[in-house]
């Protein structure tokens, strides 16, 4: 029988699409903006928008995979180590723990209590969570993460490939400036919820960033074009 995610596996996975659909959204509206920037065609724009979401859908798959192998393999070196710290000194680690519940307010004999049950029912679990801040029951599947990432991205590319290709010469990029906008607004708030971050801020930076790239980038294929 198959194990069922947890709600922090779940987490990541929803972070690796939205942060692949964003990056979908910047990286091919910065191309094909550049590009029409340059008085290309419209089929210039659009290959240069499909080469991007093709090279920019296997980077950043290939990126989530080698991201969350890289923190796997920290935290399976955090276990390993734990193990040992618990054979060695138990009574340390324990008075660890409860240390770390006595400076969270809690009183002296519910702290002795809470530790000693903990501890008791499982000693690696509790010590790791507390020294290191995660589950070892719960290690992020890289493959999820990169597969989430793969679908995402070529999504979030699409909206700024067709808003270039559908409107006319003269609205384009005015039409494309502003789908991505509103696309940034979706991921922005996503983004923040999932790292539990002020929606507003996160709303702010994400707009910046894409009408930075997008400015850059129109800039730069106008002065390449004339």
């Amino acid at each position: 029988m198959q194990q069922k995610k947890s709600l922090a596996q779940k987490v990541n996975v929803m972070r690796a699409a939205v942060m692949g659909a964003n990056d979908g959204i910047l990286s091919v509206a910065g191309i094909v903006i550049g590009v029409a920037g340059a008085n290309a065609s419209s089929y210039g724009v659009f290959i240069s928008g499909l080469a991007g979401m093709l090279a920019g859908t296997v980077s950043m798959a290939m990126g989530e995979y080698v991201s969350v192998n890289t923190q796997k393999d920290a935290q399976k070196k955090a276990v390993i180590e734990q193990k040992s710290a618990l054979s060695l000194d138990y009574q340390g680690e324990f008075n660890y723990v409860k240390q770390r519940y006595l400076k969270q307010g809690i009183k002296e004999e519910l702290a002795e209590k809470a530790t000693r049950e903990m501890m008791e029912h499982d000693p690696l679990v509790t010590t790791v969570r507390e020294h290191y801040g995660f589950n070892p029951q719960e290690f992020t599947n890289p493959y999820a993460a990169a597969l989430a990432s793969m679908i995402a991205f070529p999504l979030g590319s699409i909206l700024p490939l067709v808003a270039i290709l559908v409107f006319s010469s003269e609205t384009r990029i005015a039409a494309t400036f502003l789908a991505v906008v509103l696309a940034l607004v979706i991921t922005g708030y996503g983004a923040a919820v999932l790292g539990g971050s002020n929606p507003k801020r996160g709303i702010l930076r994400n707009v910046l960033s894409g009408m930075l790239t997008m400015l850059v980038t129109y800039g730069i294929g106008t002065l390449i074009g004339r």
